[in-house]
Parts: C-alpha cells; sequence; structure tokens
C-alpha cells in the first residue's frame, strides 16, 4: 500500500485483516478510500459492493448495516436487503430498541408487502410494544386478533377490543362463533342494529342457541314479531325450552318491557297447554317482579291463578293489580278490585289504604285507613234509650236481686253502651250505592268463640249498711211486669257485635297467620327457583312451605312430581302420601294425586296398596281414565301372588 496507495486488491485485503483484529474504524478507513477510487473511475457498482462490505465488519454498527442494505437495494439486490432488514429487525428487538426495529420492518415490508415472515415481526413487536392498533394491523391470523381483543379488554379499551373483532369478523367471515361472540358483546352495548349485521336467522340455521340470540335481538330492535316467531318455533320443536325463553323475556323486558312480556306468555302458555300451573305463574311473576305495575302481565297472571286454583299467588297478583291500576289512575278498575280485596280481608290495613286511594280516584269523600280500625264503628247508629220500667217492677225486681245475690249463678252486667257512631261527625263521607257491606262481611265470623261471660257482681259491704248497684238490678227487670227467672236458668247476654270485637278477633288470627304467610312466600320463591332451573333450590323451598296446612297439598303434590321426573320413586311416593292426607282445593287435583300414587305403588311392586287406592278413587270419581282396567289387572295379580 506505500508503493500502491491506489491498489483495489490491497486495501481490500487489509481491511479484512483488521476486521478480523477487530480493527473495526481502521478496516471501515481502508474500504472508504475503495469507495472513493472507484467512484473516481466511474465504477458505482463498485463503490455500492464496498458499502455492503463495509456493513458487514462490526454487526453493532446497525447504521452501517442499513447503509449497506440500501447498497443492495440501488445494486437491485432486494432478496439480500431483504434478508438483512429481518436479521436488523429481530436484533434491534431483542435489544429493546423498538422503534428502530419497527422501522427496519417496515423497509422491509416495502420491499415486500406480500411477506407473511414480516408480517409476524411487526406484529410481534408491536403486541410487545403493546401499539394494539398496528399490531392489528399486521396480524395474520383469527387467534392474533383474539390475542389483540382479550389484550385491549383487559387493559380497559372495551372500545378497541370491539374494534378489534369487527376487523376479525371482516376478516373471516366464515368463522360463525366469532360473529355469535361479536354479536353478543353488541346486545350487551345496547347496539341491536350492529348486533344484527353478524347474526341471522338464515346464518343461525337450525341452532337452538344461535336462534335464541337472533330471537333477543329482534325482540329489542323493531322486529319483535320475528323473534317472537322463532320463540314459537323453538317451542314447538322442544317444549322443554321454555324455561330458557322465560328467561330472555324476563331481559329483555328490562328495557323492552311489552316485548319481553310477550316473550314470557308465550313460555306460560306452554306450560299451561301442559297443566303445569304453578310453573307458568312463576314465570309471570318474576316478570312482574323486575317490571312492577305492568298491567297486562298482572291480568294474565290472576287469569292463570284463578284457572290453576293458585289461591294464594292469585290474593297477592290482585293486590298487585290494585296497585297497578291506582298508580295508572284507572279509577273504575282500582275500585273494583280494591273492594274485592277489602271483602275478603278487612283486617288488612293495605287493602283498607288501596280502597281509600281508588275511592280518590273516582272522586268520592276519602278516608282514613285507620277508620276501620278504630275504636268507633262507621255503620253504628247512636242506641236508642231504654224504656222506663214501672216503679212496682224496680222495687219486686230489687227484693229477687238482693235475694238471690247470694246464689250460685250470679246475673251478668249489662255491657256498656256502643259509643255513638263517627257517621254523625261533619268529617266522614256520605255512603254511596257501592259502598261495602260490612254486615254481610261479619257475617263470616259468627262461628267466632264468644269471649267467657263476666261474672256477675255481688252485692257486698264492710259494714252492716249495704249498698246496692241499681244499674245491675234495674238489668234484670223484664218489662210489662213479668216475673223474673231464676238467675241459674237465665243466658248471660251476648258481647255486641261491634267492629272492636271482631277486629280483636281477626287481629288474634292474623298473629297466627304469619307463619303461613312465610310459607307463602317460601312457595313462591320454591316456584320462581323451579322456573330459573335451580330444581334442589326449588326443593328446599318447597319442603319449608309444605308445612303450612294451606300450602300442603300443593306443595306436596309438586314436590312429588319433582322427585318422579328425578326418576326417585321412592321419594316421589313419599311425598305423594303427605298429599293424599292434606285436603284438595278441588276433586279434580284429588282424583289426579290418587292416580298418581297408585300408579307409583303399583310400579314399586306395592299391588295391594295400589288395588285400594284405585277402587277408592273408582268409588269417588266413577270412570277415571283407565281406573277400571287397574283394577283388572290388579285384581289377577293378587290372585296370582
Amino acid at each position: 500500500l506505500k508503493l500502491k496507495p491506489d491498489h483495489e486488491h490491497s486495501l481490500l485485503q487489509v481491511a479484512d485483516v483488521l476486521a478480523m483484529q477487530r480493527l473495526y474504524a481502521d478496516a471501515r478507513a481502508h474500504l472508504n478510500t475503495l469507495i472513493e477510487l472507484r467512484n473516481a473511475r466511474g465504477d458505482k457498482r463498485g463503490a455500492l459492493q464496498a458499502k455492503v462490505r463495509i456493513g458487514s465488519l462490526d454487526p453493532e454498527d446497525y447504521e452501517a448495516r442499513l447503509s449497506a442494505v440500501a447498497a443492495r437495494i440501488e445494486m437491485g439486490d432486494k432478496g439480500g436487503a431483504l434478508g438483512d432488514l429481518k436479521d436488523i429487525a429481530s436484533e434491534l428487538a431483542e435489544k429493546g430498541r423498538t422503534a428502530e426495529a419497527v422501522e427496519a420492518l417496515r423497509q422491509a415490508a416495502t420491499l415486500n408487502p406480500d411477506d407473511e415472515e414480516i408480517r409476524e415481526k411487526l406484529y410481534d413487536v408491536y403486541f410487545g410494544a403493546a401499539d394494539y392498533a398496528r399490531a392489528r394491523e399486521c396480524a395474520t391470523s383469527l387467534g392474533q386478533l383474539r390475542m389483540i381483543a382479550a389484550s385491549q379488554e383487559a387493559a380497559g379499551d372495551a372500545e378497541g377490543a370491539l374494534d378489534t373483532l369487527k376487523h376479525a369478523a371482516a376478516a373471516h367471515a366464515d368463522e360463525a362463533e366469532l360473529r355469535v361472540e361479536l354479536a353478543r358483546k353488541l346486545i350487551a352495548r345496547g347496539d341491536v342494529a350492529a348486533a344484527a349485521e353478524y347474526l341471522t336467522a338464515e346464518t343461525a340455521g337450525d341452532d337452538p342457541e344461535l336462534l335464541l340470540i337472533v330471537a333477543d335481538m329482534k325482540l329489542r330492535g323493531d322486529q319483535a314479531d320475528d323473534g317472537l316467531a322463532i320463540l314459537r318455533r323453538l317451542l314447538e320443536q322442544d317444549p322443554g325450552r321454555r324455561e330458557q325463553i322465560a328467561l330472555l323475556g324476563w331481559t329483555v323486558a328490562e328495557k323492552h318491557s311489552e316485548a319481553g312480556f310477550k316473550a314470557v306468555e308465550l313460555a306460560a302458555d306452554n306450560a299451561v297447554a301442559q297443566n303445569d300451573w304453578p310453573s307458568a305463574a312463576a314465570a309471570l311473576q318474576e316478570f312482574v317482579t323486575r317490571v312492577p305495575n305492568y298491567i297486562p302481565a298482572l291480568m294474565r297472571l290472576v287469569e292463570i291463578c284463578v284457572d290453576g286454583g293458585l289461591e294464594a299467588t292469585m290474593y297477592s297478583a290482585q293486590a298487585q293489580l290494585a296497585d297497578a291500576y291506582i298508580a295508572a289512575g284507572s279509577a273504575t278498575e282500582a275500585r273494583f278490585i280494591s273492594e274485592d280485596l277489602v271483602a275478603r280481608e278487612p283486617w288488612e290495613a293495605a287493602n283498607i289504604e288501596r280502597f281509600r286511594k281508588a275511592l280518590v280516584l273516582t272522586g268520592e269523600s276519602p278516608f282514613t285507613s285507620t277508620d276501620f280500625t278504630s275504636g268507633a264503628s262507621l255503620f253504628d247508629d247512636i242506641p236508642p234509650p231504654a224504656p222506663a220500667a214501672p216503679a212496682q217492677d224496680e222495687e219486686r225486681g230489687m227484693e229477687v236481686h238482693v235475694a238471690g245475690v247470694d246464689e250460685d249463678e250470679p246475673p251478668a252486667k249489662t255491657p256498656p253502651p256502643r259509643r255513638p257512631s263517627r257517621l254523625k261527625e261533619d268529617t266522614q263521607f256520605t255512603l254511596s250505592a257501592n259502598a261495602i257491606d260490612l254486615d254481610s262481611i261479619l257475617g263470616g265470623f259468627e262461628d267466632f268463640d264468644d269471649a267467657p261471660p263476666a261474672p256477675r257482681a255481688r252485692a257486698s259491704a264492710a259494714s252492716e249498711d249495704v249498698e246496692v248497684d241499681l244499674s245491675i238490678v234495674l238489668d234484670d227487670i223484664k218489662p210489662g211486669g213479668a216475673p223474673p227467672q231464676p238467675a241459674a236458668s237465665k243466658a248471660p247476654p251476648s258481647a255486641p257485635a261491634d267492629l272492636d270485637g271482631v277486629f280483636g278477633n281477626l287481629r288474634d288470627q292474623a298473629a297466627r297467620r304469619s307463619g303461613s304467610e312465610e310459607a307463602e312466600k317460601e312457595y313462591r320463591r320454591g316456584l320462581a327457583l323451579r322456573a330459573a332451573g335451580d330444581i334442589d333450590g326449588c326443593l328446599q323451598a318447597l319442603e319449608k312451605a309444605s308445612r303450612a296446612p294451606k300450602l300442603r297439598f300443593a306443595t306436596s303434590s309438586l314436590i312429588a312430581r319433582i322427585y318422579r321426573e328425578r326418576g326417585m320413586l321412592p321419594e316421589s311416593l313419599e311425598w305423594l302420601e303427605r298429599a293424599s292426607q292434606a285436603p284438595a282445593p278441588t276433586n279434580d287435583e284429588a282424583h289426579q294425586l290418587l292416580y298418581e300414587l297408585a300408579d307409583g305403588l303399583e310400579q314399586v311392586g306395592e299391588v295391594a296398596r295400589a288395588l285400594a287406592i284405585c277402587l277408592e278413587l273408582q268409588a269417588d270419581a266413577g270412570s277415571y281414565k283407565d281406573v277400571g282396567e287397574r283394577i283388572d289387572r290388579l285384581t289377577k295379580v293378587q290372585a296370582g301372588s
């Protein structure tokens, strides 16, 4: 080189030796001299090759390596440039120099946009840097897009996650599961119109789960009738889906009450068609719990309770319906139902308050809810004064009374006069023609036990002077001079049948009904749990409710049928026998219960008991179902044994 400094071959050899000794700066100087020489004589390609040689000297000199890539591109060696860029990007990414790695990969993508490896590397770099928007652009598979969406959602970017899933659905149109997932997310956000773009009845095919989602979207949108048609088709194919449909209706009703009610009504009607009245009522009960004061649902619930003999549920539904009419300002309907409630349970303050509100709606003068339970009666008149007795009768009665004060059977003291009616006060309203006749209401309580008669007063004194209570004596004086009867044969006067006494008895009975009310709550809860599919919870609630005599038949028979559906025949028979010991609401229900009990006993081999029940059923119901054939068969079996 000293003799010939411009000798190119020598420059290359010296540069290689220096590079092996890691004297990169000296090697680079010799190669730069070579580049100048070649450029001077017009050897452009040779100069570019020297630049490539400089880029290969030091692996850590990324600037020189990128210059070498540019030289390769200028020479037309895109393949070599692409390989160098991939290597450079990988090394930079490993060192955490993300921006430089991305720039290298972008250059590579410019050279070959269809290179999947470059997109993969770009995806890895962007995803590692949490740049999810750019990572989504570089994602090449559905799995990568799902990972991006999951990461965005975990980071709190729900909107970005939804956009990623939309991008994935557009790139993978044949992925039905993805479209269903996206539709569900859009429904949850309330964007039914957007959800309908990704899932239709046609794409759902015959898949019941997908059809339920389609029906959900249509019920929440402006195509509720189409949604109901899908639900009807599902019920026709499988009546067991009514619980799913009821659940769908409940959730839809939270924002679209009318559409939700129609779905729940479909499920309830299906249960009625199968004579499963409790399930039908439970579906509607849950609906009115979520959508209070919805009059169409309450009316349908009352109808089902009446037709199915669900008395306890019917009373509750009527009370809710009365409240709904009052809230809606429907005066006539509110008064009609509230009057019926007061007539049935006049001791309930809530019923009286409903009636008061209904009167206000109709424009009549209201009263307070305590008027029916106060000390004075609203319907009592002032008692007329007692006629005066002749003087001789008074004297004679006094003698008889004083003579008989020491007898074993003392005369009863006359009860105090009834307080004057409050109807004479200016603050009361005038009764209308439709007012409640409390005399007819109280007539049903005549069989209450009378209070024990109070002991008759005895005349006594601490000294020789005897004071006689003339009110006691005068009470026993008979008008018209009739001789008094002996005290022992005289029946004590009964207490006046005023509202104070009657309501006192009713309050005592109401206190005893607290357990019954708790049982009714458990019964309703059990029906709701059964409708929701929680059978174990349903059984526990029904068993608690069965402790109330009023509900024993309904709960025990329902528990027995649930156990039978589960194939647990011994438990079913046990509860059928419990139900048979309780009074049935109707003869038809009693006959059906005996029929099921006989059938179960026959299945477990208790022929004699089954035959006895069939004979009892035939005597009571005549030719009920196939009881006659069963009796013949059981008789032959018993005779053969």
